[in-house]
C-alpha cells in the first residue's frame, strides 16, 4: 500500500511539475468525456421531455376507422360511439364523420386556396375524449346551431387565428354559412383535427348531407388495459369485417418519431470514443517525450534503489493521473451543455450518471493503456545510461 501511496504522489508531481503540458495532453481525453456527456445527457433529457407530454396528453386514446387498403371500406354502425362504450375499460367514446363539402372563407375566395381543410361532423363530448382544449372561443355550441369550430391549422389557413364574440366570423361550409365559435389549440395525438373545420352532429345531417356514419372512433380507456380493448374493438365496431378496421395508438407513432430524431446519437458517440482515443494517443505521447527528458530523474532513483517495477509504477500512475483529470475536466463543459441545451428548449434536465461514471472510467482505462508503453521504456533504461544521458 504505501509502495502505491508512493507512486501516486510521484505521479501527481510529475503532472503537476508541467501544468502546461498535462492541460494540452489532457485536452483531447476532455473533449472525448464532454462528448459523451452531451450526446448521452441530450437524448435522455429528449426522453423525458416525451415522457412528460406523452403524461400530459394521455397514452391511453385509441382511434378506430375502416381500412383504406379497399376501394369500397366498410362503413362503420351509426351508433358506434356508444357500442365501444359498453366495453369494459373504454372510460369514453366519441366519433367523428367526414363531410363532402368544401369550405370557404367567402363565397368569393378561390375555391382551392382552403384545399387541405377539410369538414368533419363531430358530437361536444369529442374534446373531452381527445384531451383537446380550445384556444379561443368555444367548443360546438348547443345542437342545431349552425356552428363550427376550427382547428389550429385550419383556422391559419382560413385566417382567423382567433374569435372575437363582439364581432363574430362566420365560413361558407358547402352552401351553408356557419359561425365560427372557437379555435382548438393543436392537438399532437389528433393531427387531423388540427386541419378540420368540426360542425355539429345534427347541423351536418341537416345541411351538409350526413348520412350518419361515422368515419373515425377516438376511444379512451384504462391504460393498463389499452392493448386488450385495441384487440376487441374491431369485432366491437363490426363483427362481420373485423379484419377491415384498423387500430391504431396516435402516441407509439409520437414515441416512435422521437426515436427515430434520436438515431444519431450512435454517430456522436462514435465520435466521441474517437476523441478518447486521439486523447489517449496524446497523453502517450506525452509521456514518451517525459520519459526521454526525464532519464537522469530515472537514472537518479534507480541509483538510490528503486526497482523496474517502481519506474513503471510511477509513469503508468502519472499517464492515469493525466487521463482521469482529463475525464473530470471532461464533465464540466459536458453538463453545462447539457443543461443550457434543455433550458432552451423547455425540457428537464437529465443527466445519465452511469454514462458520466463509464466515462470517467473509460477515460482512467485509457490513460492506463496509453501510459503503458512508456512506462516499459522508462523501466528499461539502465542507470549508468540514464545517468550518462
Amino acid at each position: 500500500m504505501s509502495r502505491l501511496l508512493d507512486a501516486f504522489r510521484l505521479g501527481w508531481l510529475g503532472v503537476a511539475r508541467r501544468p502546461g503540458r498535462a492541460a494540452m495532453s489532457a485536452i483531447g481525453i476532455a473533449l472525448g468525456i464532454a462528448t459523451l456527456t452531451l450526446v448521452t445527457g441530450i437524448p435522455a433529457s429528449g426522453r423525458a421531455d416525451l415522457d412528460r407530454q406523452l403524461t400530459a396528453l394521455g397514452t391511453d386514446i385509441l382511434v378506430a376507422q375502416a381500412s383504406s387498403a379497399t376501394d369500397e371500406p366498410p362503413q362503420l354502425p351509426t351508433d358506434a360511439a356508444a357500442m365501444v362504450r359498453r366495453i369494459g375499460p373504454v372510460d369514453a367514446a366519441s366519433a367523428v364523420a367526414g363531410v363532402d363539402a368544401r369550405v370557404l372563407r367567402t363565397d368569393l375566395a378561390e375555391p382551392n386556396a382552403t384545399a387541405g381543410v377539410v369538414t368533419l361532423a363531430a358530437t361536444p363530448d369529442l374534446l373531452d375524449v381527445v384531451r383537446g382544449t380550445i384556444a379561443s372561443g368555444t367548443f360546438l355550441a348547443p345542437e342545431g346551431l349552425p356552428t363550427a369550430v376550427l382547428g389550429s391549422s385550419a383556422a391559419q389557413w382560413l385566417g382567423i387565428p382567433s374569435v372575437d364574440p363582439e364581432h363574430p366570423v362566420r365560413v361558407l361550409v358547402g352552401t351553408t354559412w356557419l359561425t365560427v365559435v372557437g379555435v382548438l389549440a393543436p392537438m399532437p395525438l389528433a393531427p387531423e383535427l388540427e386541419q378540420a373545420v368540426l360542425v355539429d352532429w345534427a347541423t351536418a345531417q341537416r345541411s351538409l348531407g350526413l348520412d350518419g356514419h361515422p368515419t373515425v372512433v377516438y376511444v379512451r380507456a384504462v391504460e393498463s388495459q389499452v392493448e386488450a380493448v385495441r384487440d376487441v374493438l374491431p369485432a366491437t365496431l363490426r363483427p362481420d369485417l373485423a379484419g377491415m378496421i384498423d387500430v391504431s395508438r396516435p402516441s407509439d407513432a409520437l414515441a416512435a418519431k422521437r426515436a427515430a430524431q434520436g438515431t444519431f446519437s450512435a454517430l456522436f458517440l462514435g465520435l466521441a470514443a474517437v476523441a478518447l482515443v486521439v486523447g489517449g494517443i496524446g497523453v502517450a505521447n506525452t509521456m514518451v517525450v517525459g520519459v526521454m527528458e526525464r532519464r537522469r530523474e530515472i537514472g537518479m532513483r534507480q541509483a538510490l534503489g528503486a526497482t523496474r517495477r517502481d519506474i513503471r509504477l510511477q509513469f503508468l500512475t502519472e499517464a492515469v493521473a493525466l487521463s482521469t483529470l482529463g475525464g473530470l475536466a471532461g464533465l464540466v463543459p459536458g453538463v453545462l451543455g447539457t443543461i443550457v441545451f434543455g433550458a432552451l428548449h423547455g425540457w428537464p434536465t437529465v443527466v445519465p450518471v452511469a454514462a458520466m461514471a463509464g466515462g470517467v472510467a473509460g477515460s482512467i482505462l485509457i490513460g492506463a493503456l496509453a501510459g503503458l508503453y512508456p512506462a516499459v521504456l522508462a523501466a528499461r533504461l539502465s542507470p549508468t545510461e540514464a545517468l550518462r544521458t
